[in-house]
C-alpha cells in the first residue's frame, strides 16, 4: 500500500510540473523575445535562448509611448474602480447575510442570474446612455457602474459573513452598537480574506480591461495600457516584437506582484468564502 502510494504522489507531482511548464511556457517565450536582436527574432527555427541577450529594449519599448501616463491611468482606474465596488458590495452582501426577509432569497437569485449576461448584450445601450450623458472620452463611464457593486463579489462576501457566528452581532446589539457600526466595526474586519479575495479580483480584472476603455476612451491620454499595447503595433510597418514584448512583461508585472503579496489572504478568502 505505501509503494502504491508513493507512487500515485510521484506521478501526480509529475504531472503538475508538466502542467506548470506548460502555462509557463508562453511567459518564457515573451521573456525570450523581449531580449531578442531584431535580426534573431525573425530567424527560421526560432531560438529559444537568445544569442545576444538585449536589455536596452526594454528602456526603448518605454521611450517608444508614454507608457508612464498610461501606467497612471491604469493604476487610477483599477484601484479607484476596485475600491468603489468592493466597498458597495460589501454592504449588499451583509445586508443579504443579516436580514431575513419575504423575497430575500429571489432577490439574490436574480442578482445571481445577473453573471450570466454577457457585457455585449447591455454594451451598446450602456454606450448610447453614457454618451447622452455626455460622459464619453472620460472615466466616468469606467467608474460610475463599479459604484453599483459586482454580483460575483457579493456572493463571494455573502458566503462569508453567513458563517460569522450571530452571538457577535447580538453583542454588538446590547453595546449599543448601531447597525452600521456593527458593518464597520465587527463585521468588516473579521471577512479581511474575503475582501483581498474581491479586491485581487477586481484590479486584474480591470488592469487587464481592453473593451471598455476601447469604446469610451477616444484621447491618447487617457488611454489605458491595454489599449497602447493594441496600438502599439500600428506605429511600425514592421511590427517589432521584441519591444512589444518587452512592453507587455513590465505591464504584466503589478498584477503579479500583487498576487504573490496577497497569495495568503487570497487562499484563505477563497478557502473560508465557500468557494474551494
Amino acid at each position: 500500500m505505501k509503494t502504491r502510494e508513493t507512487t500515485v504522489k510521484v506521478l501526480a507531482f509529475l504531472l503538475l510540473v508538466c502542467i506548470c511548464l506548460v502555462m509557463i511556457l508562453p511567459l518564457y517565450i515573451m521573456l525570450s523575445t523581449a531580449l531578442k536582436t531584431k535580426q534573431e527574432m525573425f530567424l527560421v527555427p526560432p531560438t529559444w535562448i537568445p544569442n545576444e541577450i538585449v536589455w536596452h529594449n526594454f528602456v526603448d519599448a518605454m521611450k517608444s509611448k508614454p507608457f508612464g501616463r498610461y501606467f497612471t491611468n491604469t493604476t487610477m482606474f483599477s484601484v479607484f474602480g476596485t475600491f468603489g465596488e468592493v466597498l458597495v458590495s460589501s454592504v449588499v452582501a451583509y445586508g443579504f447575510s443579516r436580514y431575513k426577509g419575504i423575497g430575500r432569497n429571489a432577490v439574490f437569485m436574480i442578482l445571481l442570474s445577473t453573471m450570466m449576461i454577457p457585457y455585449p448584450v447591455i454594451m451598446i445601450p450602456q454606450f448610447v446612455l453614457f454618451k447622452t450623458l455626455g460622459w464619453t472620452n472620460t472615466y466616468l463611464p469606467l467608474l460610475i457602474p463599479s459604484l453599483f457593486g459586482s454580483a460575483y463579489i457579493i456572493f463571494l462576501l455573502r458566503q462569508f459573513f453567513n458563517t460569522l457566528p450571530m452571538d457577535l452581532f447580538e453583542a454588538a446589539r446590547l453595546d449599543g452598537c448601531s447597525e452600521f457600526r456593527t458593518y464597520w466595526n465587527i463585521a468588516l474586519p473579521l471577512c479581511q480574506p474575503a475582501i483581498a479575495s474581491a479586491a485581487i479580483f477586481g484590479f486584474m480584472w480591470r488592469w487587464n480591461e481592453y473593451l471598455q476603455p476601447l469604446i469610451y476612451l477616444n484621447s491618447d491620454t487617457k488611454y489605458t495600457l491595454s489599449i497602447a499595447l493594441a496600438s502599439f503595433r500600428s506605429m511600425y510597418s514592421v511590427v517589432p516584437w521584441n519591444l512589444l514584448m518587452a512592453a507587455s512583461l513590465v505591464a504584466v508585472l503589478p498584477p503579479v506582484l500583487l498576487f504573490f503579496l496577497a497569495q495568503k489572504y487570497f487562499v484563505q478568502g477563497i478557502v473560508v468564502s465557500g468557494l474551494k
